[in-house]
């Protein structure tokens, strides 16, 4: 049986090795893949893959092009209407980049069924260029080409190449051409470089107004630009000139506009002896009179302003100035930063350092010169007393107070600065000292009737207000005036509200009283309120306007221009950076740039236009190459948007 078992095995090994092992192994190969497909069939998870060819669109669009050069399978000519250049292309090509070629190609309109398609109002070059774009995505921009290619652009409605153009020409942006940019892409529809274009003629109006591109505005173009609020001017003067200088370019066609165009200079806000001197003698007509009574109106009857308030009598954003925030308490128990708002541009940046820490100091304007007061350091309270000069940024220390001082006002009435109130580190206040400029000496004046840290000092119609503030027991709502004259203080009604803590200012012949706290600090149950009240000395009378977006105290605020601003403050948790304006047309609170540090009891103050808006620095040794567009892409008579948006 072993034998005739080991005979059955011997031979097909031997004897059937080949056929049977080709057997063996269709058989194996077969039944695999039979096992594996029912093994994938009732798999729960699939063993799909996707596959995806990382270069295929730009490989697909490389074999288009070369097509395109071959001229094969193109399906349509275009025509270039201005030189007749005949560009071959494929519709599907065209009609994928450009919503215009779409709107072609795949409606109901003739171009649909034409093998030759003519486009008026196009340059050849452009055309042939733009198609080669369609096919690569890539495109050269030339100063000798990119006005032409924009304007083609524009009409094909190739966005991508459109945003290229302008973000090139803007960058080619001067006083000598913008203005031909601006009717260059106006006449385009082009709004991205017209609002860059119109943005930069407000920024460097002072020198587009000497160019001869400004000469050659009309009459409806002037008046469009001088009505904007935003030209970047130091004064009104500046814009009066302006008007004046493109008169005498041609005075015998443009003297007919004088009374259209200078009814746009804000006379209001010029002053009287200018009006006298370089107004009236261009007033010969019974309008420019009416608008030259209006002005000296404004100034004769402050008391009335509010009755003969218009357009002309708003600053624009860059005549009124900036704010200064000063200090304040912050993160690191004490900032020596000073801020610098522009309106116009709505943006707070680093202006300067303090000479040293304070907490708790007064700050007033006197001619030109920043003057700091009193505070403490941290450890003791200060008497001392520096003077920044805001024309050269230089600290100079001046004398002393006779009493040390935080929590203080400071104001300057009728020449002198006063130094209100405040602790001394061991007690309250009510005594007032005043500041001599001429004498550079100090002495005191009588005192208040009440003892008061943190109140608000404010002036207005020739005396010196004290608002709320606390003792050592109670917030105030007490209000008391000083007459320089008499040297007395009288006590006023008092407010709706107790306040100390709280944030003062002079706006449209009333004081604002806003935000405080209603116990002293010590207090852990203090309430921090967002209520404003307003003062009418007329009447003797307070009264609740629009409250203030977060209760607060420690609000720094100042007048700029016409707008009431409240900066900063204490929510009870945070120091804040929030920054509000009031309107007081609307009864609003509006909220602009935060301030870029949190802080809180910071010294608000409002500058002129005189000081230099930033520290000096290295001149730059970087030089703008004017770049003027072809004379007919503004040559024609478009008229000018006046747009800003920076």
């Amino acid at each position: 049986m072993a034998n005739s078992t080991t005979n059955k095995e011997s031979p097909s090994r031997d004897s059937t090795n080949s056929s049977s092992a080709r057997i063996s192994l269709l058989t194996d190969a077969e039944s695999f893949s039979r096992d594996f497909s029912l093994g994938s069939l009732n798999s729960a998870v699939s063993q799909d893959e996707f596959f995806r060819c990382s270069d295929h669109a730009e490989s697909v669009l490389k074999r288009m092009q070369l097509y395109l050069e071959n001229h094969q399978l193109c399906d349509v000519v275009l025509i270039a209407g201005i030189d007749g250049r005949r560009v071959p292309a494929h519709r599907l090509v065209l009609s994928a980049s450009s919503a215009y070629f779409s709107a072609m190609f795949t409606g109901s309109l003739r171009e649909t069924k034409e093998e030759e398609v003519t486009l008026g109002e196009v340059h050849g070059d452009a055309l042939q260029i733009l198609v080669q774009y369609c096919y690569t995505g890539f495109i050269e921009l030339r100063e000798d080409t990119v006005e032409t290619l924009l304007a083609t652009a524009c009409l094909l409605q190739l966005n991508a190449v459109v945003t290229a153009c302008c973000n090139f020409l803007a960058r080619q942006l001067h006083p000598s051409n913008c203005l031909g940019f601006a009717f260059f892409a106006e006449q385009q529809s082009c709004n991205t470089l017209l609002q860059l274009a119109t943005a930069y003629t407000c920024q460097h109006f002072m020198q587009v107004c000497k160019n001869q591109e400004f000469f050659q505005l009309n009459a409806d173009q002037l008046a469009k630009l001088l009505a904007s609020d935003d030209l970047n001017v130091p004064s009104e003067q500046d814009v009066f000139h302006s008007l004046m200088s493109w008169i005498q370019h041609d005075p015998n066609n443009r003297e007919q506009h004088i009374p259209e165009l200078l009814a746009l200079v804000r006379l209001p806000l010029l002053q009287p002896s200018f009006i006298m001197d370089h107004v009236e003698s261009v007033c010969a007509s019974n309008e420019c009179q009416q608008l030259v009574m209006e002005a000296l109106k404004w100034h004769l009857l402050p008391e009335r302003r509010s009755l003969i308030s218009s357009e002309r009598t708003k600053p624009r954003k860059s005549t009124v100035g900036r704010l200064l925030a000063v200090g304040g308490m912050d993160a690191h128990k004490g900032a020596i930063s000073i801020e610098s708002y522009c309106p116009r541009l709505d943006k707070w940046t680093a202006w300067k350092n303090m000479s040293a820490r304070r907490l708790q100091f007064g700050v007033a304007v006197m001619d030109d010169k920043l003057i700091i007061v009193g505070g403490r350091d941290g450890l003791k309270t200060l008497n001392t007393v520096e003077s920044l000069d805001l024309n050269t940024l230089a600290w100079t220390p001046l004398n002393p107070m006779g009493t040390h001082r935080h929590g203080l006002g400071v104001a300057v009435l009728e020449g002198p600065l006063y130094a209100v109130g405040g602790h001394d580190g061991w007690s309250y206040l009510n005594t007032v000292e005043r500041w001599d400029p001429v004498a550079r000496t100090w002495s005191y004046v009588a005192p208040m009737y009440s003892m008061r840290s943190t109140a608000g000092v404010a002036v207005l119609g020739g005396r010196l207000y004290v608002v709320g503030g606390r003792d050592g027991s109670v917030c105030h709502r007490s209000i008391e005036c000083y007459d320089p004259h008499t040297n007395k203080w009288t006590m006023r009604a008092p407010m709706n509200k107790r306040r100390g803590g709280v944030g003062v200012s002079v706006a449209h012949g009333f004081i604002y009283a806003l935000g405080g706290h209603d116990c002293p600090a010590s207090n852990p149950s203090v309430c921090r309120t967002d209520t404003v009240e307003r003062y009418d000395p007329s009447t003797d009378t307070w009264t609740l306007i629009c409250s203030l977006s977060i209760g607060r105290d420690a609000i720094g605020c100042a007048l700029l221009g016409d707008r009431l601003m409240a900066v900063g403050g204490y929510d009870g948790n945070h120091y804040l950076k929030t920054v509000e304006e009031y309107d007081p047309e609307s009864n609003e609170w509006t909220q602009v740039s935060q301030l870029t540090y949190s802080r809180a009891g910071a010294c608000v103050v409002a500058i002129p236009n005189i000081i230099p808006s930033t520290p000096p620095l290295a001149s730059s040794t970087k030089v703008w190459k004017p770049v003027r567009l072809n004379p007919i892409c503004y040559r024609r008579n478009v008229e000018f948007v006046d747009y800003y948006n920076l």
